[in-house]
């Protein structure tokens, strides 16, 4: 089947990979433009970009989809279905009825719950012990697509966001060539979307990953872990902002939410509803990534010290 692939970030990769082991034409892929990155901003082609040069595949790097001119392209690439894995953009009416097939997308969560941009890191943080993987019929809205597949998986207790990403990227890649290989064989039967059980899992910005020991130390375990490894949690120590990448929930505390319970070589924080959360990895402001028991070595604390 001849393949314009969508997608941008490295989670993408092993689909376009996959769709090309399984024998289908990847004639295009379609990616977000290069950005800056780091403290120098260096310009940075996404890695589906990347990929694709190395598979000497043409790739496009529209600034918007409605101009015309990503229409006019597809329909010089002609098509017969275009897949998408964390594009970035939606796609207007005009693409996606351009291929025989329409498009399809894999979406990594168990639609319709976590609809929208970061579904992985929202369903850790929402505390869900499961996700997956959705394929679904393209239309015009967010993710509201009519199913054609899913993927059931268990989230583990400790794992983060990015060990997540990980695992999903590979389910997302399998499920996508399955789905395709049905379509080529006309044995797919979309069901709609039940849209009163929609939940949102809106673009995460810095300010989200703040802790917030009125909660419990679960909401906040599960907010270190979703937010792991961008953008990270963080509190203010004594002024200081103190990156917490790793954390311990502990019950029976006995420290008031904002509160430090002084142990020897461990900071423990008291937290909502009788909770405490311990830090155990963590960067403290203009340090490097480290124990928090090597943390607590360079600084003194007090049960006064002021945690926000």
């Amino acid at each position: 089947m001849r393949i314009v692939f969508m997608g941008t970030p490295e989670y993408s990769v092993p689909t376009i990979d996959n769709l090309i082991k399984a024998g289908h034409e990847v004639v295009a892929v379609f990616a977000q433009p290069d950005k800056p990155v780091g403290r120098k901003q260096v310009l940075t082609p996404p890695a589906t970009k990347v990929f694709a040069n190395a598979k000497n595949i043409p790739v496009y790097q529209p600034q918007t989809l409605r101009d015309g001119q990503a229409l006019e392209a597809l329909s010089e690439l002609a098509p017969d279905l275009i897949v998408v894995v964390a594009y970035g953009k939606i796609l207007p009416k005009s693409i996606l009825t351009l291929p025989k097939f329409g498009a399809i997308n894999g979406h990594a969560s168990l639609l319709p719950k976590f609809r929208g941009a970061s579904p992985i890191q929202w369903a850790i943080v929402s505390g869900e012990t499961e996700t997956g993987v959705t394929v679904m019929q393209m239309d015009e809205g967010m993710d509201t697509g009519d199913i054609i597949d899913t993927v059931k998986i268990e989230i583990f207790p400790d794992e983060t966001a990015g060990e997540l990403f990980d695992r999903l990227s590979l389910i997302t890649a399998d499920i996508i060539v399955k789905t395709v290989n049905e379509i080529e064989l006309g044995n797919v039967n979309p069901v709609k979307q039940n849209n009163s059980l929609a939940t949102y899992a809106p673009i995460i910005n810095k300010e989200m990953a703040h802790l917030d020991f009125s909660k419990t130390a679960y909401e906040l375990n599960n907010l270190v872990r979703g937010f792991n490894p961008w953008p990270v949690a963080f509190c203010f120590i004594g002024g200081k902002r103190i990156k917490v990448f790793s954390a311990k929930p502990l019950n029976d505390a006995k420290a008031e939410p904002g509160k430090i319970v002084l142990k020897t070589d461990r900071l423990i924080i008291g937290c909502g509803g009788g909770t405490a959360l311990e830090l155990l990895t963590v960067q403290p402001e203009g340090g490097k990534k480290m124990s928090c028991a090597d943390m607590l070595r360079g600084i003194k604390l007090t049960e006064d010290t002021v945690i926000k």
